[in-house]
């Protein structure tokens, strides 16, 4: 049980330096995830939902400046 546990505590870990090391910000990884819920996503590009997510990191960001 104790490995169990501390198994999926290294998997959170991972997970959280992974998602600070991706360039995409959380609205737009929703937005994503969004567009390939409701079979928008494009083959090359972005979805509308990604593009504003997108556009709600930058602003976020700018505004946190």
């Amino acid at each position: 049980m104790k490995g169990r546990v501390l198994a999926m505590a290294a998997v959170g870990v991972l997970m959280m330096v992974g998602s600070v090391a991706c360039d995409k910000g959380p609205m737009q990884r929703t937005g994503e995830r969004i567009d390939r819920a409701t079979d928008q996503d494009k083959v090359i590009g972005k979805g509308p939902a990604e593009k504003s997510g997108k556009k709600i990191d930058e602003t976020v960001k700018e505004l946190t400046k």
